[in-house]
């Protein structure tokens, strides 16, 4: 897909704005332009090629009909990943990442049964029977659980990639990806180890505007790629449909086949005489 972004964009974003100097990451210096007031500036070609890599892979990506997970615990950027995520209809972690969350799905899924059980009782009015101490712990463990569990709670299997917005602070979610061999895309600060992020996107990750302008750009590419993932597996399903009743038409135009026991022995038929012409 085209980046529909500028390098003005990018300016007006504050995406280029790093780090203090004192805090960088030595392997970060390929995507630092320079410093200003001890303060480390993104290098905004660095910038564009890292959302180029990253859209395309994500693309291609969920066109395959793979997921992507969003993970962004950051108070400034939790309901911007929230909100970006839904749209582009990924899964998400936007509170605290849960130790196992993709290491150890079977305890996960527990969980998840039961927010799924407590949602039931609240639904069904049954939560109504329990005395009002009883009541509050049911609500307040219900409020809990979904906070954790809300954007993964349909997700059965690891994710196809993750889009992190801030590595350092999510570093349990990046050991997690790196055990379970799931690529990371990153909106990566100037004092980040890049060194386990797949596709780099070296920016501004503390700023509102600029983690919605980039993570704005990659649920835009995951949105695309699911769109054409839809339309494939509608396309797929109207051929082998076709398929089908094409295969029931010759059936139905095939000849009945008559199967005919022929003895081995013809002597077994008997005597056979030709009647006498008249």
């Amino acid at each position: 897909m085209a980046i529909n972004t500028t390098f003005k964009d990018l300016l007006d974003a504050g995406v280029h704005f790093g780090s203090p100097s004192a805090k960088w990451h030595p392997l970060m210096k390929p995507y630092i332009y320079g410093e200003v007031n001890r303060l480390h500036l993104v290098n905004l070609r660095e910038t564009l090629k890292g959302l180029i890599r990253a859209t395309h892979y994500l693309e291609n990506l969920t066109a395959s009909g793979k997921k992507v997970l969003f993970v962004g615990t950051s108070r400034q950027g939790r309901e911007i990943v929230r909100t970006e995520a839904k749209r582009a209809g990924g899964f998400f972690v936007v509170h605290r990442w849960l130790g196992g969350t993709l290491t150890n799905m079977n305890t996960m899924r527990k969980r998840i049964a039961r927010l799924n059980e407590l949602e039931g009782l609240e639904a069904s009015g049954e939560i109504e029977k329990f005395s009002k101490k009883m009541i509050s712990n049911l609500t307040r463990e219900k409020k809990k659980v979904f906070r954790n569990f809300e954007g993964i709670r349909d997700m059965e299997v690891a994710p196809g990639a993750m889009v992190i917005v801030d590595p350092k602070r999510e570093a349990n979610a990046v050991a997690e990806a790196i055990k379970l061999n799931v690529p990371i895309v990153a909106l990566t600060d100037t004092d980040t180890d890049p060194t386990p992020i797949d596709f780099i996107v070296p920016g501004n990750d503390d700023s509102q505007r600029s983690i919605q302008l980039i993570v704005g750009l990659l649920a835009d590419a995951v949105e695309l790629g699911s769109k054409k993932a839809a339309a494939n597996a509608v396309a797929i399903n109207a051929a082998r449909q076709k398929e089908r009743e094409g295969g029931r038409r010759r059936e139905r135009g095939k000849a009945p086949e008559i199967n005919v026991e022929v003895p081995a022995n013809l002597a077994e038929l008997g005597a056979f005489t030709m009647p006498d012409e008249a």
